[in-house]
Order: structure tokens, then C-alpha cells, then sequence
């Protein structure tokens, strides 16, 4: 089966095109943009699946990330999913852009920990355990402060994969010689670990696709500050 993966929560517009049969990626595109994530995914997707030879009808199921991540940027790449699996009358799964991350590294035997900017002091994270082929979820996906991460890493006593757009600065910070930095290439949001991490997901129909933000939105931090 071929799957379309999909990844617009951060800096990146990424798509990619795998074969789970064949366990190749066709094409896979990844954009680190300051533009819109609406204004660059259709293009990239269309890109790429042209460019593999294929056609949309091609696709038998997408993978998105679906949080957490840029608000905007999950709203923009869920609504693309639904829309081309309603007109393609195909499935879908919400991949955790965390767990994309860690399938980003998976050649990598230990312990990764993803490390997403959230807000000030604040980190999204999830730490996964790898044998270079798949990987198993530690601790519940969180929000947790640097602080308290560096603490739990160093009880830990383990050798650490970082990842995620937060790791360089977390790596610098606590510079423990307990932490590897994952290099540049596998180290942000990717849509080739969304499809590795869609592949062994139930997939489901477009309307059961929801988007995961870990924390409330702007609007609802601003409701509640105004009912104080």
C-alpha cells in the first residue's frame, strides 16, 4: 500500500510517499518555510507524487501529524487530509508529531527523547525506547519543564537520543555527556517518520481525525483569563 505522509506542525512542510510492501520511500519533500503552511503543502504533495510516477488514485491511506505543534500549521495539514480523503474516499491516521520524531531516528538502538518547543521554559516531550527497528512509547506524551527533564534524564543514567526542535538548546544548556544530539537531517519534523509511524496505525475515516495540542489554545487561555 502506498501511503501519503503529511507533516505541517512546525517550521517544516513535509510530505512523503511510501511503499509498505516494498518498505521504500518514493519521493519525500521537506520544506523549512516562513510562509503559510496552506500556501506550500498541495504543491509539495502534488510534487511529489508526480514526480514518483504515481497518481493520487495511487494512495491507499494518509498520515498526518497531528499534534502537537504550531496550532495554525496542525488546523492547515489536518484540513488537507480530510479534504483529500474525502475525495480520494480513502482512510487516514493522526500520528503524534513526537513519535514522528522518534521514527525520524529509529535506526538509532536506545533511548530518544524528543524535545518540541512549547512555551518559555516549557517543552513538549516523550521519551521512547528503539531496538533499530521499532519503538516503545516510555512515559505519556507531556508538557514538563526543562528543568524537570534534565533531572529525570540524569535519574535515568542512560545514554540519550535528543530530537525535536528544542533538543540543540536543551543539548547546550545541560550539556551532559550522557546526550547524543541527533544530526540535522532526522533531527525536526519530517513526513517520512509520520508514514513510518502511520504504517502501524489503524487507520480510520476522515471524520474521526482529530487534532492533539497537548495544551488549550490561545482562545481558550483568553476565555478563561476573562472569566477570572
Amino acid at each position: 500500500m502506498l501511503i501519503l505522509g503529511i507533516d505541517t506542525s512546525g517550521k517544516n512542510a513535509s510530505a512523503a510517499l511510501f511503499d509498505t510492501e516494498k518498505e521504500l520511500f518514493l519521493a519525500q519533500n521537506t520544506l523549512y518555510t516562513q510562509k503559510t503552511h496552506s500556501q506550500v503543502i498541495m504543491p509539495i504533495v502534488k510534487d511529489i507524487i508526480a514526480q514518483s510516477g504515481k497518481t493520487m488514485s495511487d494512495i491507499g491511506a494518509i498520515a498526518v501529524a497531528a499534534g502537537p505543534g504550531s496550532y495554525t500549521g496542525l488546523r492547515i495539514g489536518v484540513a488537507a487530509v480530510k479534504a483529500l480523503c474525502f475525495g480520494l474516499d480513502i482512510k487516514c491516521c493522526g500520528v503524534s508529531t513526537l513519535e514522528g520524531i522518534a521514527c525520524n531516528n529509529i535506526p538509532y538502538k536506545g533511548m530518544i527523547c524528543v524535545v518540541m518547543k512549547a512555551r518559555g521554559d516549557i517543552v513538549y516531550n516523550c521519551i521512547y525506547n528503539c531496538d533499530g527497528f521499532s519503538i516503545e512509547t516510555l512515559c505519556k506524551e507531556r508538557l514538563i519543564s526543562r528543568d524537570e527533564l534534565a533531572q529525570e534524564l540524569a535519574f535515568a543514567g542512560k545514554e540519550v537520543l535528543l530530537c525535536g526542535d528544542g533538543a540543540a538548546d536543551f543539548f547546550t544548556d545541560y550539556n551532559s555527556p550522557m546526550f547524543i544530539i541527533a544530526p540535522p537531517h532526522t533531527r525536526l519534523q519530517n513526513a517520512s517518520g509520520v508514514c513510518l509511524a502511520g504504517a502501524s496505525k489503524t487507520h480510520i475515516s476522515p471524520e474521526e481525525l482529530e487534532v492533539s495540542y497537548l495544551q488549550k489554545v490561545k482562545a481558550e487561555k483568553d476565555l478563561e483569563e476573562k472569566n477570572k
